[in-house]
């Protein structure tokens, strides 16, 4: 811009002719009237230097008359020097924009790794007093989160952060939602109950191949060969870091049926965040460029989710080994252990503070988890949640209470952690011809 907005001066102006305009405070010129004819025409310019001089704008005029004036006042426009570069302006906005986005993304990710984290290891100790009541803290997370995100849901529309249009949305994608997640629930449990623990967390990686594959296919997301193989090697490096401690040929014991099971439950959690992820894009079609709420997802999901679970509410109490006729007398000692109150407190030692701890954490997690899909994409929540597993595993080794003896590091954990951070900075490397964003 200082190259050719210089010092202009009519050719027949004398030194005595040359008004100066003397420098007044920044609100005295209004630079968003310069574009405009009559701001011209009232001072009957010549010749106009806009120079910048530590953003203060100095505006000499001559006021000799000339053919200048009347080129000025047949274009209706400044000279084209000094003209607003708007086309500069839009994109450093957009870059400013892409910046301020991608900050918001990874603190969302760092936010979801350690809620993560907290979720796994207060689970594990949220059982040590209900270790006999494991599927009453599963029913209490599904029936009890409904009255929590149906109040939040309430506040927030007393507030106006909710609005009469995003309730109004479409409400079948949502009882999707509560199915698909009904069936995960309930096909995880059963392969859950026949698979060793070191065969979950291989077939767990599975849940990542069927978020790039699903986003493929219904979001039309394409992806770069580093973003893949970013994936791949955050997949290996799991593998690598919980696997490494556990027997060979566990995977195949139970028979393959229960894996293709377990596979087929993670495909439909997958399926479940691809969808939420559609209608995130629906709505801000609806709402012409707003956002539909967090809790109008969780609250309306959890509900259809909790009405499927009470159909599928006999198969999954058989599952767990609890007769369905016996599902209410377990229920009641499951509250009074997690109350630790009556018959029940002192065998429920950590109780309720610990089972508390983890409800309040839990929600937190899936709150965040989310937010970042709403922000970026399933893939990236996919993978944030994944980094929390080999941090998981590293925390079990520390003394924490009610636990006993720590577990020992896996032998490959060094090496499988690497493996998963080289796959994570593979995955947002983004090449200097590359204008996407590598957190989406």
């Amino acid at each position: 811009m200082s190259a050719c907005c210089g010092r202009a001066t009519a050719a027949a102006t004398t030194p005595t002719e040359l008004h100066h305009i003397p420098r007044r405070a920044p609100s005295s010129v209004n630079y968003l009237h310069v574009n405009h004819r009559n701001f011209w025409e009232r001072r009957g310019a010549v010749g106009v230097g806009v120079v910048l001089r530590t953003r203060r704008w100095v505006i000499e005029a001559a006021v000799a008359g000339g053919g200048e004036e009347e080129e000025v006042k047949r274009r209706g426009q400044p000279p084209r020097c000094c003209s607003f570069d708007r086309e500069a302006v839009a994109l450093a906005k957009s870059n400013g924009e892409d910046v301020d986005r991608r900050v918001e993304v990874a603190v969302a990710a760092a936010a979801t790794v350690v809620l993560g984290v907290g979720n796994r290891v207060l689970y594990k100790l949220a059982l040590v007093p209900l270790k006999h009541y494991p599927f009453f803290l599963a029913q209490l997370a599904t029936f009890g989160y409904v009255i929590v995100y149906f109040s939040i849901l309430y506040l927030r529309y007393q507030a106006g952060k909710v609005t009469d249009e995003m309730l109004s949305l479409p409400k079948s994608p949502l009882i999707a939602i509560g199915l698909l997640e009904a069936l995960a629930a309930a096909s995880g449990m059963a392969a859950g109950a026949i698979l060793s623990g070191a065969a979950i967390p291989v077939l767990s990686q599975s849940f990542l191949v069927w978020q790039l594959v699903l986003s493929y296919i219904f979001l039309g997301r394409r992806y770069r060969f580093n973003q893949l193989f970013g994936c791949f090697l955050v997949a290996v490096g799991v593998i690598i870091t919980v696997a490494s401690g556990s027997g060979t040929g566990s995977l195949m014991d139970a028979g393959i049926f229960w894996s293709i099971l377990m596979i087929i439950s993670f495909l439909l959690q997958a399926a479940d965040t691809v969808l939420k992820e559609t209608i995130f894009l629906d709505a801000a079609q609806r709402l012409k460029g707003g956002t539909v709420d967090l809790f109008v997802i969780n609250s309306y999901g959890s509900a259809y989710q909790a009405a499927f679970i009470c159909v599928l509410l006999p198969f999954l109490s058989n599952l767990w080994g609890i007769p369905f006729g016996q599902l209410p007398n377990y229920l009641k000692d499951g509250a009074a252990c997690f109350l630790n109150v009556g018959a029940m407190s002192n065998r429920c030692n950590g109780a309720p503070l610990l089972p508390v701890l983890f409800v309040i954490v839990n929600m937190g997690f899936n709150i965040s988890l989310l937010h970042l899909l709403k922000i970026s994409s399933a893939v990236v929540s996919c993978l944030a949640s994944t980094l929390s597993v080999p941090i998981s595993v590293y925390f079990f080794t520390l003394p924490l209470p009610y636990l006993g003896v720590a577990s020992s590091l896996p032998s490959g954990f060094v090496a499988g952690t690497i493996v998963l951070v080289v796959g994570l900075l593979v995955y947002i490397w983004r090449p200097s011809n590359s204008s996407s964003n590598p957190l989406l």
